[in-house]
């Protein structure tokens, strides 16, 4: 694989099998799962491999650099030999497979089938020679769907026809679990997410774009200027830490063969989610909006989900507000420098 992303899929090709961390075994030495989080150093990944050992998970991180706190490894998922993730699990002794890692902000569409598409294939075919079941949590994408009208929240009932070439991989990726599962090689879930925000997300993302220009606004002591393409939708986000919440959820309830979706149930503009990051940071800031929209949701005006189903299925709700998620992400971004893509 070739090109970088945020979310943490192996690109460079690494040898296989190199781990840091505490030592692999067998079995799990605590009450929750063997689980391995595919991209466990990236934005998403990090906070998932947080919630499944909270969960008495024992964890291990399969990305470009160890992941906090956990067992890594480094494997090239794509270029590699089959056969070394398959070793990998079976090592492990996992029993529930994460894929937090793919590509989503500005790329073509060769890295986003590598990431969105073969990199689940690859997933597939590693989980389906363990000799024993194991469940695999695909982390989708709401944009999976065709994009509802305004104040009509996305149901999982919501016909899947995506409007961009991100959405087209991550359906793809999608269809590739679930009809593995119908065909008895594992037992997959897909956790269809909104937009996320919070500590660690990547100044490719809007809102990490505008705080990186307000730290180095505040490291200058100058106010600072965020030139946007015009801020005019409304969007759904979801925390970080929730979203990962429902990865554990997910991860040994039996929701087999569903697609859920995760996010807050409300439309956002973003304009306001900027205005809030600006006033918990306390940098002096004009935010100058001009341009055409682009990125993955460009033309979409309003965006929301409707919740119902992951409360029922999962008991998951939503626990931090839009504020917590804001002041969260301005702590780490001026606590921690950017470490780079894994």
């Amino acid at each position: 694989m070739t090109a970088p992303d945020v979310n943490g899929v192996v690109t460079a090709p690494e040898p296989n099998g190199v781990l840091t961390g505490p030592q692999l075994g067998g079995a799990a030495s605590g009450p929750g799962p063997n689980a391995v989080v595919v991209g466990g150093s990236g934005f998403l990944g990090r906070h998932v491999c947080a919630a499944l050992t909270a969960h008495g998970a024992r964890v291990l991180s399969v990305a470009r650099r160890p992941a906090p706190g956990v067992a890594s490894a480094r494997i090239d998922l794509v270029g590699g030999p089959p056969a070394a993730l398959a070793d990998l699990l079976v090592e492990h002794g996992a029993t529930v497979v994460v894929n937090a890692a793919g590509a989503v902000w500005d790329y073509d569409g060769r890295a986003l089938d590598e990431a969105n598409v073969t990199l689940v294939e690859r997933l597939r075919d590693a989980v389906a020679k363990v000799p024993h079941r194991v469940r695999l949590v695909q982390l989708g994408s709401v944009f999976e769907y065709e994009m509802p009208a305004r104040g009509r929240p996305l149901t999982e009932e919501a016909p899947t026809d995506p409007s961009t070439a991100y959405g087209r991989s991550k359906l793809r990726g999608s269809e590739i679990v679930l009809d593995a599962t119908r065909a008895g090689l594992l037992d997959g879930v897909v956790l269809r997410a909104t937009s996320c925000a919070g500590p660690g997300l990547p100044r490719s993302s809007l809102l990490g774009r505008v705080a990186a220009r307000l730290r180095d606004a505040a490291v200058r002591g100058e106010p600072a200027v965020v030139t946007l393409a015009p801020l005019t939708a409304e969007r759904d986000y979801v925390d970080c830490r929730d979203l990962a919440a429902a990865v554990a959820a997910a991860a040994t309830l039996p929701v087999v063969g569903r697609t859920v979706n995760i996010g807050s149930g409300t439309a956002v503009g973003v304009r306001r989610l900027v205005d809030l990051l600006v006033a918990v940071s306390g940098v002096p800031a004009t935010v100058v909006e001009e341009g055409n929209a682009t990125g993955r949701s460009a033309g979409i005006d309003w965006l929301a989900v409707d919740g119902g189903l992951a409360a029922r299925l999962l008991g998951w709700h939503p626990r931090h507000s839009l504020a917590s998620t804001v002041r969260a992400m301005w702590s780490e971004v001026i606590t921690n420098a950017e470490e780079g893509p894994d």
